[in-house]
């Protein structure tokens, strides 16, 4: 997948709101925006149900779409799993069996080694990776910080399935045999280390497979399909492969015991997270992944540009070009900002490594900007100066979040 890989007012997060619209607000802010501007085709057309959140005047609204009406069906189901286990006082009280502690005596995990060394193993392979955000896991409670190592390894893992060394060799009867993997170790049966380690934070917190299952059907995806009609797929694609990163770590981060949001509103903010960074993934990668043939932009969009296929491969920065990226950058940012509100409704310990990250994944905008937005033949990136300097200031801003 690309990349090789992924207004802070609490008050907005305090108000009921309409189901699913807290990402169809982004749309529709996107597409009020461009509807001011000189359009080539198509009259213009409200996204689904967003419309009732533009601040100007409204506008028709039409049916939500089967991808928006998917994902938020995971939302909703991830939201009451954690709602219920809140009910309950806690997903499993302490001391609990673990799911597979009936197969230790059969060869299962606890016949070679602590579960311990299977987290710490997990915590290795997070700082090498992931630095910054394993810094920033070092504020959550021990718990916490370990079952994020593990969520993060098997997301990893999953993702090399198609774009590390061996990505050649991968068939989806491959990825079928990683469902079924996944399947056996949410009913506490691992295969590995790496495996048991997910397995226990499984048991642990109220962590739902589906976005799992979903993130491996994004695999899937990039084994066949390298053109995006328009964002209504390239959405459901980001959902896949990065939205689903959220939706499987609210559970464990925690939210707020203060905190007067909905738990869907939560999810909606760690879904429009995930997002944010996988269209800032491809905004930034255009030309790598030019290279190999794909090109994950919404090619209607490409069309009312003035834009084809062949301008990306040319890989020649126009002024068209400049204005479409515009218009990308701009659509990311909105799905940044409504990440951002949801930072304040999480666990206090675990707002910094959230906040960090999403600062320093949207700097990767202004670097395309800075680069006269060619992302053809220029990376951009965050330097280590910018990242240093983000850093303390998240943290500030992290810690008076309320």
């Amino acid at each position: 997948m690309p990349g090789s890989s992924s207004s802070s007012a609490a008050a907005a997060w305090t108000t009921p709101l309409h189901r699913g619209c807290g990402l169809l607000r982004v749309h529709a802010r996107f597409l009020h925006h461009h509807q001011q501007q000189p359009r080539r085709s198509r009259p213009f057309v409200v996204r689904p149900l967003m419309a009732s959140l533009v601040a100007a005047a409204p506008a028709p609204v039409s049916r939500r779409t089967a991808a928006e009406e998917a994902v938020y069906e995971v939302v909703l189901r991830q939201a009451a799993l954690v709602e219920e286990a809140a009910a309950a006082g806690r997903a499993t009280p302490p001391g609990a069996p673990r799911r597979w502690a009936d197969e230790a005596g059969a060869g299962g995990v606890g016949s070679w080694g602590l579960l311990g060394d299977a987290y710490d193993r997990c915590g290795e392979v997070c700082a090498e990776y992931a630095k910054t955000f394993y810094l920033g896991t070092q504020l959550m409670t021990p718990d916490r910080r370990k079952a994020v190592w593990a969520i993060y390894v098997w997301c990893r893992r999953t993702d090399e399935l198609v774009d590390g060394p061996n990505s050649s060799y991968i068939t989806p009867k491959a990825l079928d045999r990683w469902e079924k993997r996944l399947e056996d170790l949410f009913e506490g049966r691992p295969y590995d280390m790496y495996d048991a380690a997910l397995s226990d934070t499984v048991s642990k917190f109220p962590v739902d497979i589906q976005p799992f299952k979903d993130m491996i059907e994004g695999m899937r995806l990039d084994l066949w399909k390298s053109r995006y009609k328009s964002f209504d797929e390239l959405y459901l694609y980001c959902y896949y492969v990065a939205g689903t990163v959220g939706l499987m770590t609210v559970p464990v981060m925690g939210i707020a015991p203060d905190s007067k949001a909905s738990t869907e509103t939560v999810y909606n903010a760690a879904l429009a997270l995930g997002i944010a960074n996988q269209l800032t993934n491809i905004l930034r990668d255009v030309g790598e992944d030019s290279r190999r043939g794909r090109i994950y932009l919404p090619l209607d969009e490409l069309a009312e540009a003035g834009l084809t296929e062949d301008d990306i491969f040319r890989g020649k920065v126009t002024d068209k070009w400049r204005k479409f990226m515009k218009g990308q950058i701009q659509r990311a940012r909105l799905f940044f900002d409504e990440a951002e509100k949801g930072v304040a409704h999480l666990d206090s310990a675990s707002r910094w490594p959230v906040l960090a990250s999403l600062w320093l994944y949207r700097q990767i905008l202004d670097a395309i900007e800075a680069n006269d937005y060619n992302n053809f033949t220029k990376r951009a990136y965050v330097g280590k100066a910018k990242k240093l300097l983000s850093l303390p200031v998240a943290y500030a801003r992290a810690a008076v979040a309320s």
